[in-house]
């Protein structure tokens, strides 16, 4: 029971998400296409059989069985339908083939630019709402066994003071510069140690695919406390309560809500004990996680030491939001390059639906800011990839126009039309193995 109620609450989510990002996208290209007068004859979010919708002057709104994306319908466009009647008759007026290469150019990738915009106005929201927090605290606490940080000797007590040659003064600072040195370079460390001062050098190749919290290291003084308990979750039926400090989960000292997540997950199915504080009181029970390795909690961190919030008025928190943008796009573009190359496994770096609902489920229980942060990076992950050069995606249809705006002359409908069935196939591949991948 509690697994179909988790799976639902997955789908729930995901659906939310997913139904958001793929409107917003499809809207712009909606909406394009409108100011420019074409007409269009389907917007549709899901692809094809078609489950319900209703008819509104030319236009179909409808939603369709299929929840992996969605699309426009535009007159006259050599797209997902495959419809080429069409072509056996003069261009109309209103017809996407009848109109300048410019202004199907914007149409063509207003979709990507919305999901741009999407991103952007929720890195905005939350930077105004909530500004960004600095703990001031660079002294590691724990190094976890069989890390990669204990295999280059960090230990417990070091003060980090320097990353790639500039001072660091918090935990923030010390995250993102093991996120970014596995993008592009060595992570070299300037510690303070029993007086003294030591250089360690980390090889990019050694972080790759790491999670940053799986770097093996936490603050000197860091705990999790439980910050929300999921009715009828194992947590909840052992006791557990939002506010308990959690001390260790078989026998594995927790410190971040990494620690939690990591050990939780390694055990679906099977018993594990775990000890919490209460007021300083110890308790202690053994949960059983479901069997997608969950128990019902939101950890949270709890790092000790000075701490500053930095608030940003509307048009400086808007600037931070689009440099944040910025640097997102370029881990995600750094991540592809480094697949295409060799660097990087394909198989452990992409997610598909099942990946995405289990985070869904899991950003949406850990609150709407969580939530709000995830589909932010998911509509940047759209943007990106629907601007690949893909015949099926924007990006195709892009390299399409670009052509025929530099020669003079449209790429020859059969082969825009092969094109576009070799770009279906792979696409649909690629989803049934991401898929694949998900599940086992």
């Amino acid at each position: 029971m509690e697994a179909f109620a988790n799976i639902l609450s997955q789908i729930f989510y995901f659906i939310i998400i997913i139904g958001v990002l793929v409107l917003i996208h499809e809207l712009g290209h909606f909406l394009a296409a409108k100011a420019f007068g074409m007409r269009v004859e389907r917007f549709s979010i899901g692809f094809p059989p078609r489950a319900f919708g209703k008819q509104i002057g030319d236009t179909d709104y409808c939603v369709s069985w299929l929840p992996i994306g969605g699309y426009v319908k535009i007159s006259g466009m050599i797209d997902e339908s495959m419809d080429t009647e069409h072509l056996e008759k003069e261009p109309e007026p209103y017809e996407f083939r009848a109109k300048p290469v410019w202004q199907r150019i914007i149409v063509i990738t207003a979709g990507v630019i919305m999901n741009i915009l999407l991103a952007i106005a929720i890195f905005w929201g939350l930077n105004v709402v909530q500004g960004t927090v600095h703990h001031k605290n660079t002294t590691i606490g724990h190094v976890q066994e069989g890390s990669v940080a204990a295999a280059y000797d960090l230990r417990s007590g070091d003060r980090i003071e320097r990353l790639n040659g500039e001072p660091v003064e918090t935990w923030e600072g010390i995250r993102e510069g093991v996120l970014y040195s596995q993008l592009s370079e060595d992570l070299s460390m300037t510690v303070t140690r029993s007086g003294g001062t030591t250089g360690i050098t980390v090889p990019a190749k050694k972080l790759e695919g790491l999670g940053v919290d799986d770097f093996g290291i936490s603050p000197e003084g860091a705990e999790t406390f439980i910050g929300g308990v999921e009715p009828g979750l194992p947590a909840s039926r052992a006791g557990m309560e939002e506010g308990d400090v959690i001390v260790s989960i078989d026998n594995v000292p927790i410190f971040l809500p990494a620690d939690v997540i990591r050990v939780v997950s390694r055990n679906p199915g099977s018993s594990i004990d775990i000890v919490w504080e209460r007021d300083g009181r110890a308790m202690q029970a053994k949960v059983t996680p479901t069997d997608n390795g969950k128990i019902g909690i939101i950890p949270v961190p709890r790092i000790p030491g000075p701490v500053e919030t930095v608030r940003y008025g509307v048009f400086e928190a808007l600037g931070v939001g689009v440099t944040g943008l910025i640097r997102i796009t370029d881990i995600f573009l750094t991540n592809i390059w480094h697949i295409i190359i060799g660097e990087a496994s394909f198989k452990q770096s992409i997610g598909g639906p099942v990946k995405i609902a289990e985070m869904a489920a899991q950003s949406a229980e850990a609150g709407i800011v969580s939530f709000l942060s995830l589909m932010a990076l998911l509509s940047i992950s759209l943007a990106i990839i629907n601007i690949f050069p893909i015949p099926a995606l924007d990006g195709g249809h892009l390299v399409f126009l670009i052509y025929e705006g530099l020669f003079r002359r449209e790429v020859p409908n059969r082969i825009k039309i092969a094109l576009q069935q070799v770009g279906m196939v792979l696409l649909l591949a690629l989803m049934l193995f991401v898929i694949y991948n998900d599940i086992f």
